[in-house]
């Protein structure tokens, strides 16, 4: 299969799972360092996950997301809140307009190195908290991007409308490593298995483990 995309590639379990069920057809994974609690150790199991599978990896700073944004993620470990992935309280992670500054990025990116497409992890778990995962989004942003290019670069984004619990169930058939993915929104060297994300994650693995 020909390499005709670029994987916008955090090292978390979602954007993990997607870089193995595609591997065949990413040329290049580009993780951005815009200053979150977690990036750091995102981005070491990003490198290490491509390193395995012989995928270029490449690691873009965006500090001024970091400096000028408001957000909890952006705001050291105690600013976090702890309760499930969909509680009112995790509004305080969005970062605004993440993604969209991403997918742009990456879509320039991608018409400089002639591929065609950009993949996104973003999943059906995302949508209540984060506008920048939601199909509509998706949608407009493809369709932005297309209209912006040359070559009319567009989204791929297959989990848009799945689970975390899918996701993880395709991972673990894939026989990801999920041991080198990184996701606590706390950034600590150990996750503290109680902000959202930590929540999320273990619960989708529980659900993939029983139903592989």
């Amino acid at each position: 299969m020909q390499k005709d995309s670029i994987l916008v590639y955090s090292g978390g379990m979602d954007s993990t799972t997607l870089l193995h069920q595609e591997r065949e057809r990413i040329a290049l994974a580009v993780s951005f360092d815009y200053g979150s609690n977690h990036n750091a150790r995102e981005i070491e199991c990003a490198r290490w996950q491509c390193a395995r599978l012989g995928i270029e990896h490449l690691v873009i700073p965006l500090k001024f997301m970091g400096e000028y944004f408001e957000s909890s993620l952006l705001s050291g470990a105690d600013a976090i809140p702890e309760g499930h992935y969909a509680d009112e309280n995790m509004k305080s992670t969005v970062v605004p307009f993440r993604n969209g500054i991403m997918l742009a990025v990456a879509c320039g990116l991608a018409e400089s190195r002639g591929l065609k497409h950009v993949m996104l992890a973003n999943h059906g778990g995302d949508h209540a908290v984060y506008p920048d995962c939601r199909p509509g989004f998706v949608n407009a942003m493809s369709q932005a991007m297309s209209e912006g290019t040359y070559e009319h670069i567009d989204i791929i984004a297959p989990f848009t409308n799945i689970s975390k619990n899918d996701i993880a169930l395709i991972g673990l058939k894939l026989g990801v490593d999920y041991d080198h993915t990184y996701s606590c929104y706390k950034g600590g060297e150990e996750p503290c298995g109680k902000c959202g994300t930590c929540v999320e994650r273990q619960e989708a693995l529980e659900y993939a483990r029983r139903n592989l």
